[in-house]
């Protein structure tokens, strides 16, 4: 957490540690998050001050997450049938210094009403001494899933990004390690692997000034844990390179505290604080994006905007439409053969609803895919449905033919249909997630006949003119759907 004023940092602090604990709906407030952890069917993250957020669903956050020891910048991951949680005892200029410690404790549980929740005593793992170039603060957890060695990353603009390594086992400092420095110019950072490459995410800027503070998040990656890590142009991170992974936008500022939570094979979810959001007051809120991967870089995804659609399958490129009879548009078309170049042009008008939904049947419409031709059987309204809840990363949502209540639903048998008004039963809620290659999966909230959420069927190009339900696959593009604003 970098210092772009010591009074608003302790307000900052004052605020985050006595202000009362207030519940949160789809806009939590926190600072400086942990990576988002899932115990016992609910997430938890963790921030500056004490304490943290849980939520049962991955969207409605409350208060109540309990960790002791204060400071600041939590980290935790799951290791084994364990939590492990390590954070910043001091520094960062708290105090007004940068002597820091960095501190790790355990716990069985996370769920504070557990009779197992207990952390265990917190043991010191590196500090700094305020006098050299560097800052024991911000620390950042991987365990290596190429090799099962755990390594920290540490430190703020105030020195260097440092590495070291932690026993997984005990989560102690491994005996005769040396910590190295990796990168400058960035804090609150993070490491990742993927694909055989590790990555090293750092937050530029300033911090804690609100509104207008200038936190982003950059990343440069290695073969090796322990770098050197280059940016997309060669540039050293250590030398003060980066390439740009989310900036400020969508009225909030200040992104920073990266964070990566995988839900399924190629579904990721990025995790951050946004400084200030212009709709809740300019306070830091919990920010939860899709994590895209382009050209081997991690990019954050936009959140999903609710608006009317063409919903198209990347098996062809058809569209999801009512099986109705097509309608024809009529109008003095004139071609080359019988062209009047004396003749104004005159616009077509578009095919409108009040011209085609008389010939529609009037019960449940069966669903198939055709060619695009922007009618009103192929157009859909994507509308968030607040008290249906959500999952991590956004709410479900409603998907109705324009201008109706004819809804999109899942069947008993795994097939799709329209019927003719959206009434809020589970079946006719969906589960919208964008993919780490751009396109989107489509998953209704329940199946009937099926016990619990489903997190399995998705909406499915079985053919070329037949969707349905069937098993997610990221590999193969029936799974995939996009949206386009036509």
């Amino acid at each position: 957490m970098k210092k772009s004023n010591i009074l608003a940092l302790s307000l900052v602090i004052c605020h985050l540690s006595f202000s009362p604990a207030r519940a949160q709906t789809g806009e939590p407030y926190i600072h400086d998050p942990s990576t988002i952890a899932e115990c016992e069917g609910k997430y938890y993250t963790f921030g500056t001050g004490g304490g943290g957020l849980i939520s049962d669903d991955g969207w409605s956050w409350h208060s109540g997450a309990d960790r002791p020891g204060g400071g600041a910048a939590p980290d935790v991951l799951k290791i084994g049938d364990r939590y492990l949680c390590i954070y910043g005892a001091t520094g960062g200029g708290l105090g007004g210094g940068h002597s820091g410690r960095i501190l790790t404790m355990w716990n069985k549980t996370l769920d504070p009403k557990s009779p197992d929740f207990k952390w265990s005593d917190a043991v010191e793992v590196c500090y700094s001494d305020g006098m050299e170039d560097q800052d024991a603060i911000d620390p950042g957890l991987l365990l290596d899933p190429a090799t099962g060695r755990l390594w920290v990353s540490y430190g703020t603009y105030f020195g260097t990004i440092r590495l070291i390594e932690l026993d997984p086992a005990t989560g102690l400092r491994v005996k005769g390690n040396k910590e190295k420095d990796i990168a400058i110019d960035c804090e609150a950072s993070d490491l990742i692997y993927r694909d055989g490459w590790y990555y090293l995410l750092g937050t530029h800027g300033t911090c804690c000034d609100g509104v207008n503070s200038t936190y982003n998040i950059v990343v440069g990656r290695s073969r090796s844990v322990e770098g050197p890590y280059i940016d997309n142009v060669g540039r050293d991170m250590f030398h003060g390179g980066g390439k740009m992974v989310i900036a400020a936008g969508d009225r909030k500022a200040g992104p920073g505290h990266f964070g990566r939570t995988i839900i399924d094979e190629g579904v990721e979810i990025m995790s951050c604080h946004y400084e200030a959001d212009f709709d809740q007051g300019g306070r830091s809120v919990l920010g939860l994006r899709p994590l895209l991967w382009k050209n081997g870089w991690p990019v954050a995804g936009d959140r999903f905007r609710p608006g009317t659609y063409e919903i198209e399958s990347e098996r062809r490129g058809y569209s999801l439409e009512l099986a109705v009879d097509f309608v024809r548009i009529q109008h003095d078309r004139q071609g080359w053969w019988n062209r009047d170049d004396n003749e104004p042009v005159k616009p077509v008008a578009d095919q409108q609803l009040s011209d085609v939904v008389d010939t529609w049947p009037q019960g449940n419409i069966p669903l198939r895919i055709g060619d695009y031709m922007m009618r009103p059987h192929q157009r859909w309204t994507v509308t968030p449905v607040p008290e249906a809840g959500g999952y991590l990363g956004g709410p479900y949502y409603k998907i109705t033919i324009a201008g109706t209540e004819r809804a999109l639903a899942a069947t008993a048998d795994k097939e799709l249909t329209a019927v003719p008004a959206f009434t809020g039963a589970p079946e006719q809620l969906w589960r919208i997630e964008q993919l780490t290659d751009g396109t989107f999966r489509l998953l209704p909230k329940v199946i009937p006949g099926m016990p619990g959420i489903n997190t399995r069927y998705v909406l499915y190009s079985a053919g070329d003119s037949t969707p349905t339900l069937a098993e997610y696959d990221f590999h193969s593009d029936n799974s995939k759907w996009n949206f386009r604003n036509h």
